[in-house]
Formats: structure tokens, C-alpha cells, sequence
């Protein structure tokens, strides 16, 4: 019988005199496809001889073959930590590494890494600075940008094939729904992950043609992931290569999930923007929540799966308590991608708002909602007036700022986030955004752009030899300078600065984090 044989076995490496090297103290781990003894300087990883659905390591020549696999994948992104993969011998006096006898299995030996390296033991002890953490990030980007991609892999990061995997995810978990876990939240789990699905056909695409499908890790979690000699990420998926095939995305959401779930967030972000600014990659913050979401729900199904096939009490209560997380986690997850957003571009005119809520909505897929576009719609003539005269008095923006106020509770009630880009120089009119926000129950942000005077007169000279959008002109920058009431009525997790002196893509990348910042701090309020 294999499984006996493999007990066999495995009772062997129980014993310090079965290696041929110093052994400080040998522990035992098992999970349902793999055995690890660590013996203080080695790990010894076999993989079980089970069939279970999505890997078969019945045969002793496949488990040979995904020892091998093991350890070609994880150098990628690991120096000198994969050894080997060991033969282990039997012969008529019992198994041995030496050899001497007949194949009997096989493992993985790699040098066992101290637990106080790991990045979930340094982030509980507060040991890890956020210029190690962008190295992470950075490392990362470095990896997927070389990774593995093509034709074949790209299939698994079409729209349909998420579809696909998304659906086969909810047939077999609803069977637990009411036995193990809560039905309402996971209604609105599906419901919702769905509608992202329908409503972002678009998104999906650039994907693809942006090359972000790439082979990659499969399970990035902080417990993978060393600071020894450099950063050593070990353990990806070995076992089924479609696991690892995907969005970088993916792992990266996995990641920034199972940081979030420590109680790091802020940690996670320092990750996920050194990633986004290495990899030229902003589009990770429209897809971040529904990837942590779709994570956390296979995460689910596995502990699910995993509470019917033990007998212990003990061990079903603690199987239950992942599930009550992971069911949280994806909950919370959806709800933050399924939330409308306001935005609230405001500033002086040439401070680069409407340049950086274009490239944000853009990112985002959401809509803006612009002055400018609508004073002109109302009135088409191309000239400039005195400040505070015509278009420009101040009864009249007024009436722009309602009727934007207006088009933007239409999207909000439909579900959609949308941006407002304009001035906003008086209080009054950054009131009627905040009420609406509060009436409709839904995340508010406004982002003030701002750059040295000196830059602003700059573009708007520029602007002197060109017509745009925008009316406001050089002569006009005192007065407006003046009317701007400073804003000082909102707190940090509504009011994000944005200095738009540097390049585009890093300002944007930067108002992306930290508006994702706020918006989950304003969640966590309301949960």
C-alpha cells in the first residue's frame, strides 16, 4: 500500500541518526499533499502519494518529476535556498539518504530559514522598514516583467476563463452555504463579483494586450516571503502550472490580503506602490479588491472541503474559523470594489487636476464629470472674460457646480464611482459634494492638486498660445488666488494633497494609493 509504505518512510526521517549530517531537533508538518521534516540546517519536503482532483502524486516517478518542478520554479525567485531533490534508499536494513538500495521516494532538501526572518514575524515585531518593503515590490515587478508569458498562458487571464474559474468556485461552495457559512453575505458576494465580471470587458482586454498575464508564484503569502541575504520568496505552486498562470495581479492581491489580514495594510501598500511604480502597472488598484476577493473565496473552498474530510472536533473548529475569516475577508473585499467613489479633483486652474483625473478615471473606468465641459456646453464662445464676469460670475458657477452635482448622484444611484473636476474654491461648493456623499451613503475623496505658483503661471502662459477646455488665463491667476478658501474643513481620510510638479505616472500612482488608503479606512468605519 503506498500510504503505508510512505508512513514507512516518513517514520525513518523521524530518527536523527537517518541523516547524514547534524540534526538539532526534528519536526514534523504535514498538509494534505505534503510531508516537511525540518531538521534545524535542511528541509526535507516529500510530497504525499494522494490523488486529489487537481494534482495525482500516486506514482513514485510523478512525485519525483514535481520534486524537480519545485525546485527549478523556486529559484526564480530564491538564491541558493532549493538545494536538491534527494533520492531516499531502501535496503534490507531500512531507508536511507546514502545510496544503497532500491528508490523508495523522494524529496525536496533546501536550507531550513529562520522564522524570525519571515515577513509575517517581522511585521509583528515591527522590524521591517517600508524601503525593504518597496524592495519587495520592486523584486516582484522585476520577476513578472521577466516571467514566463505567451499565448498559452494568456488564456487564463481572459475575462471568460476568470469567468469560468469564478463560477466553478460558487457551484461548489454552495453546498455549505447554511451549514458552514452565512448565505446573505455570500448572496451578495456573487452577485456582485458577477456584475464586476459583466461590467468591465474593457479592463480585462488591456490586461492581455499590456502583457500582465505572465507565469507566477500561485500562493504569495507573507510566511514565503524571507528577508535573509537579500529577499527570498520559496513554496510557489509546483503542482498544477495552471495555478500559477494568471494576472499579476492575482498574487500580488493575495498578498496585500493576507498583509491586510495581519493588520498591515499600510505595509501592503508600501508593496503594491513600489510594485505599481517598477512595473508601470496603476491598473493593480482597479483590480486589487476583486482579485483579494476571488483569493479569499478559494481560500474559502478549500477550508470547506477540508472540514468534511477530518474527525477531530478540535480540528473542525479551527478549520471553521478560517472559513468565518475568509468568508469576511472576501466580503469585505467585494464590498470595496462594489462602494461608489466620489472624487473630488479641485485646485487652481493649471495645478494639473483635470491632466490627473483623467489619467485616474482612465485607470479606474469611471467617468468625469468636468466644468469646463459643462459651462462650454451652455456656452460655445471661445473668449476670455474678466474674472467674475459672464460665465465666470459667480451665480453662474454656481449653477455648473449643481448641475455637476446633479449628473454625478445619476451615476452614484446607478452604482458607479465617478470624478468631479473643477476648482472648487469656495467651501460653499465643496459642501453640496459632501452632503451628496453623505445622502447616498457612499466613499468620498477629494484630492487638492497643487504645484508652486511659479509652475502654475508657467502653464498658463503656455495655455495664452492655445484655446482648451479651460478659460482661466494668466491675468486672471491673482484674483483666483485670492477667492481659493483654503481647505481645512476635512480630515486625512477625505482629503488627500497632491503636488503635480513631478511625472505624471508617479503622481497617479501616488493618488491611487493613497485613495485606496482612505477609502478602505472609511470602510472600516462603517463595518
Amino acid at each position: 500500500m503506498p500510504t503505508e509504505r510512505f508512513e514507512s518512510v516518513c517514520k525513518a526521517m523521524a530518527d536523527p541518526d537517518f541523516y547524514p549530517h547534524p540534526v538539532s531537533n526534528i519536526q514534523r508538518l504535514d498538509t494534505h499533499i505534503s510531508t516537511v521534516f525540518l531538521t534545524g540546517e535542511w528541509v526535507y519536503k516529500l510530497k504525499r502519494p494522494v490523488d486529489v482532483g487537481f494534482l495525482d502524486y500516486r506514482k513514485p516517478e510523478d512525485r519525483r518529476f514535481y520534486c524537480q518542478r519545485e525546485v527549478e520554479l523556486n529559484r526564480r525567485l530564491s538564491q541558493g535556498v532549493y538545494e536538491s531533490v534527494v533520492t531516499i534508499y531502501e535496503n534490507p536494513k531500512g531507508f536511507t539518504l546514502l545510496e544503497n538500495g532500491e528508490a523508495a521516494e523522494y524529496a525536496v532538501r533546501m536550507k531550513q530559514l529562520p522564522e524570525q526572518a519571515r515577513l509575517d514575524t517581522l511585521l509583528r515585531k515591527n522590524r521591517i522598514p517600508s524601503d525593504r518593503l518597496g524592495g519587495l515590490g520592486r523584486i516582484l515587478a522585476d520577476f513578472y516583467a521577466e516571467g514566463e508569458h505567451g499565448s498559452e498562458i494568456d488564456r487564463y487571464g481572459r475575462r471568460d476563463a476568470v469567468i469560468y474559474n469564478s463560477e466553478e468556485n460558487f457551484i461548489q461552495l454552495d453546498p455549505f452555504v447554511g451549514r458552514l457559512f452565512d448565505g446573505e453575505p455570500w448572496k451578495f458576494i456573487k452577485e456582485v463579483n458577477r456584475a464586476f465580471l459583466d461590467h468591465h470587458h474593457a479592463l480585462f482586454e488591456r490586461r492581455l494586450e499590456k502583457g500582465k498575464i505572465r507565469d507566477g508564484h500561485g500562493d504569495l503569502r507573507t510566511d514565503h516571503i524571507y528577508f535573509l541575504e537579500g529577499i527570498q520568496i520559496i513554496d510557489c505552486i509546483e503542482f498544477n502550472d495552471r495555478f500559477r498562470y494568471g494576472d499579476v495581479a492575482v498574487d500580488l492581491a493575495f498578498l496585500y490580503m493576507d498583509m491586510e489580514h495581519l493588520g498591515y495594510p499600510d505595509a501592503g501598500h508600501a508593496v503594491l506602490k513600489a510594485y505599481a511604480e517598477r512595473g508601470d502597472d496603476p491598473e493593480i488598484y482597479g483590480l486589487l479588491d476583486f482579485y483579494a476577493a476571488y483569493r479569499a473565496i478559494i481560500r474559502l473552498k478549500v477550508a470547506c472541503i477540508r472540514y468534511q474530510e477530518v474527525d477531530s472536533e478540535q480540528e473542525r473548529n479551527r478549520i471553521q474559523k478560517t472559513i468565518d475569516t475568509h468568508l469576511d475577508l472576501a466580503y469585505r473585499h467585494t464590498l470595496m470594489f462594489s462602494r461608489p467613489t466620489l472624487w473630488v479633483f479641485c485646485g487652481l486652474p493649471a495645478s494639473g487636476k483635470s491632466s490627473l483625473a483623467e489619467r485616474l478615471a482612465r485607470v479606474l473606468s469611471i467617468g468625469v464629470i468636468s466644468s469646463d465641459d459643462i459651462r462650454r456646453k451652455r456656452d460655445t464662445r471661445n473668449e476670455v472674460v474678466p474674472f467674475g464676469q459672464g460665465r465666470y460670475s459667480l451665480e453662474r458657477r454656481g449653477r455648473v457646480y449643481s448641475r455637476m452635482l446633479n449628473r454625478a448622484q445619476d451615476l452614484l444611484k446607478k452604482g458607479r464611482s465617478v470624478i468631479l473636476d473643477a476648482t472648487y474654491a469656495l467651501k460653499q461648493w465643496r459642501a453640496g459634494a459632501v452632503q451628496l456623499a453623505a445622502d447616498l451613503d457612499i466613499c468620498l475623496l477629494f484630492v487638492e492638486c497643487g504645484c508652486d505658483i511659479a509652475v502654475i503661471r508657467s502653464r498658463l502662459k503656455e495655455r495664452e498660445q492655445s484655446s482648451g477646455r479651460s478659460d482661466a488665463r494668466l491675468q486672471h491667476i491673482d484674483q483666483l488666488q485670492k477667492e481659493f478658501e483654503p481647505i481645512t474643513e476635512f480630515h486625512s481620510e477625505i482629503h488627500i494633497h497632491m503636488n503635480t510638479e513631478g511625472p505624471i505616472q508617479e503622481t497617479l500612482i501616488r493618488a491611487l494609493s493613497d485613495g485606496y488608503l482612505r477609502k478602505s479606512a472609511q470602510l472600516n468605519q462603517r463595518l
